[in-house]
């Protein structure tokens, strides 16, 4: 899979995602967060757009060290060929972000000489 660096230094990925197994793919690009360990977050308004269903809320530990609850919801991604059920968490941060329990078992190289993403 490749991406790209934007000009303010994001390492950003495409990834496919519906709102169930059979659902139709809709591409958006997401931030890779390595400090985050779950699979994906997703705006509000991109949840909504996407018609995800609610699984239930989830318990998160933010940066600073506070805990939240924030709402999770339910689709499928295609990734590197498989349709894959995950997770995903609510906020209203600008970019929807991949976390790091997505690339578990992946290799991630990023240069941001060249600009480049490559996840195998």
């Amino acid at each position: 899979m490749k991406g790209f660096v934007d000009d303010r230094d994001r390492a950003l990925i495409p990834i496919r995602v519906a709102s169930k197994l059979r659902g139709e793919l809709t591409d958006v690009v997401a931030w890779i967060d390595t400090a985050f360990d779950g699979h994906l977050v997703f705006s509000r308004e991109l949840i909504n757009s996407l018609k995800l269903e609610a699984l239930v809320e989830t318990e998160a530990i933010l940066a600073d060290g506070s805990k939240v609850s924030l709402e999770s919801y339910f689709c499928v991604i295609e990734w590197f060929g498989e349709k894959v059920p995950v997770q995903v968490i609510e906020n209203e941060g600008r970019f929807p972000l991949v976390g790091t329990g997505l690339l578990a078992k992946r290799n991630l190289a990023i240069s941001y000489q060249s600009k480049a993403v490559e996840l195998t």
